[in-house]
């Protein structure tokens, strides 16, 4: 086991497309998913892709802690999850905005555009072909992890540069912030 190196912003295998996993039982790829779970655990965060530790595969693994699940239908806590070769078949056109911060962009967050319920597609760490459905923040961080495999960033959806800060910034006043990015959403100037 090992912690991996976390590619960041301004490295190209962010910005390609993740090549399928032909085998999800090689050593290689049970390796690669122990050693992401370990840097996972390591970094705090909730979601990482394989491109983001160097790795260009479709595969990620996932959580939802307890703290950020709505207990909606679909949104509960999740345990650490693998994804490999995802596809999002569903969408729901209400989409919501929201903060989102990325481990190849520390420190800053973009107030990013997701929808609010998905079904994905994909294979679990045993190879076996699941669909799931997810909303609220289980639905987020699904879409911003495959995101990574389709080489998209978060600053890649941002679409309005006053959507985009530091987190101790966006922390210090964040009803402020909040009003902000309402009014830059619904097309208001804001002075």
């Amino acid at each position: 086991m090992a912690i991996l190196k976390i590619a960041r912003l301004g490295n190209p295998i962010l910005l390609q497309r993740a090549a399928p996993v032909m085998d999800p039982l090689a050593p290689e790829i049970r390796r690669l998913v122990t050693d992401m779970i370990e840097t996972l655990a390591d970094s705090g965060g909730v979601g990482l892709a394989a491109p983001q530790v160097h790795e260009s595969l479709r595969l990620f693994i996932y959580r939802v802690p307890e703290s950020r699940a709505s207990g909606a239908p679909d949104d509960e806590a999740q345990p650490l999850s693998v994804v490999i070769n995802p596809k999002i078949v569903e969408t729901s056109p209400a989409m919501v905005d929201d903060w989102e911060g990325c481990l190849s962009i520390p420190g800053i967050s973009v107030r990013v555009r997701r929808s609010t319920r998905i079904l994905i597609h994909g294979q679990d760490v045993s190879g076996a072909w699941f669909t799931r459905k997810a909303s609220g923040f289980h639905a987020r961080v699904i879409q911003h992890e495959f995101d990574h495999l389709e080489g998209l960033l978060t600053i890649g959806r941002l679409t309005d540069w006053r959507l985009i800060g530091f987190n101790e910034e966006i922390a210090r006043d964040r009803p402020c912030i909040e009003a902000l990015a309402v009014a830059v959403n619904e097309g208001g100037n804001v002075a």
